[in-house]
Order: structure tokens, then sequence, then C-alpha cells
């Protein structure tokens, strides 16, 4: 199979899924140059909100959220926004198991939870053949050894989330999401971006009903927004 790739990556050179540029391996997904200009999330971040510490002005804006603690790996900005929307709106799938391997890295993941994805609208799914969050999730679960369920399910149609308003993401009438029977009692609530936080605490908040006692939210990127979720 390696010789293959290499042999393929001659008649046809590999591109980096976000720049497009050229790159040297048969198997990349991201270049050296994409990888590098990541923008981390390296410095201390508030447990709970997952903003870097300097964007929390105050009081935190994840109290009174249906889950314990929020993580991310990367801002949203740059080239992680350029990545996530190539695989959101490019199909560039590939990425999605850099980025579990980048969460699997040094996400607090405990061993006895269960990787639940954010579930996409099925109108959605179906139009861009894939759920962003599912495949994340299951590169996760394959990574980390953590099982997957499929405890959530998702209700009526709602705005996109990248490029919506505020009040349009914050909307509860959008958000209509429920369990599938009862939920596993500790879960790592797993999604590509987190925003301003309603989708995350509206799925935790499901969970919570379906007898969920401990939820962690872990997403590979998170934008730098300081106001309430």
């Amino acid at each position: 199979m390696a010789l293959l790739d290499e042999l393929i990556a001659l008649a046809v050179p590999p591109r980096c899924a976000v720049c497009r540029a050229p790159d040297g391996g048969a198997r990349s997904v991201l270049c050296a140059a994409c990888r590098r200009a990541l923008p981390w999330l390296g410095e201390p971040c508030c447990p709970r909100c997952a903003l870097p510490l300097p964007h929390v002005r105050g009081r935190c804006p994840a109290v009174g959220v249906a889950f314990e603690a929020a993580w991310a790996a990367v801002a949203y900005e740059g080239r992680a926004r350029e990545a996530l929307i190539a695989l959101k709106f490019s199909a560039a799938r590939s990425l999605a198991g850099v980025m579990a391997a980048q969460i699997a890295a040094a996400a607090p993941l405990h061993r006895e939870a269960t990787l639940v994805a954010v579930p996409a609208h099925p109108q959605r799914r179906r139009a861009r053949g894939f759920d962003p969050a599912e495949l994340i999730a299951a590169a996760l679960a394959r990574r980390s050894g953590l099982p997957l369920a499929r405890a959530l399910r998702r209700g009526r149609a709602r705005s996109r989330q990248l490029g919506a308003s505020r009040d349009a993401r914050r909307d509860p009438a959008g958000l209509d999401f429920s369990a599938r029977g009862r939920a596993p009692a500790d879960v790592v609530l797993v999604d590509d971006v987190h925003t301003t936080g309603a989708t995350l605490n509206a799925c935790a908040q499901a969970l919570r009903d379906a007898d969920s006692r401990r939820i962690t939210v872990v997403t590979w990127a998170r934008t730098l927004d300081d106001r309430p979720c």
C-alpha cells in the first residue's frame, strides 16, 4: 500500500487540504506551513468555557450551562478557520483525522467516558453526505479507545452556525435536541467548533435530562469571544 501511495503521488502530487500547496508526502493532509500556522490555545484557558484567560473578563461566560468543563485545541482564526471551512464546505474529510489526533494528544479525556458527537441537522447531513462532528468523534474514538455512542438526535432545521448572527445562534427554537433513550453517565461531547456555547449547552441539557451525570465538552476550535454563552 505504501508503494502504491508513492506511485500515485508521483502521478498526482498531493496537495495540502487547506492551502492547496503541493506537499511532499503521499499521505500528507496538512502541509508543514499550515501546521506551523495553527493558532494553538497554549496559554492558560478557563476550564469551564475554554476561552484563554485574557478573554475572560470577570464572570465566566459559561456559568449556568449544563456541562462541567470545556476544552479546545486551537483558536477559530487563521489557518484553523480555513481548515474547518475546508472540512465542512469542501468535503476535505481527511482533516477530521488530523483534528482528532490533535485533540487526543492533549485533551483531558477521562477513561470512563463515552464520546458523543453533536449531531448535524439531517438535511445538512444529507446535503454534505457526512457529519463533520461525527467524523471527528469517530476518529477520536479510534485513537483514544473510548466508546462512541449516537446518544443524541436533532430536530428542526436551523440557520447555519458559522456566519449566522449571534441572536440566531442563541435562539432556543433552533436548538431542538433530544436523547436516544438513556444517555451514558459520563460523556465527552464532541464538536468541531465552540462558538457561543448555545448548541453545546442544548446538547448537554438533553443528555442531563436522560441521566448523564458528568459532561465535558471537547472541540477542535474555539472562537475567541468573551460575551455570554
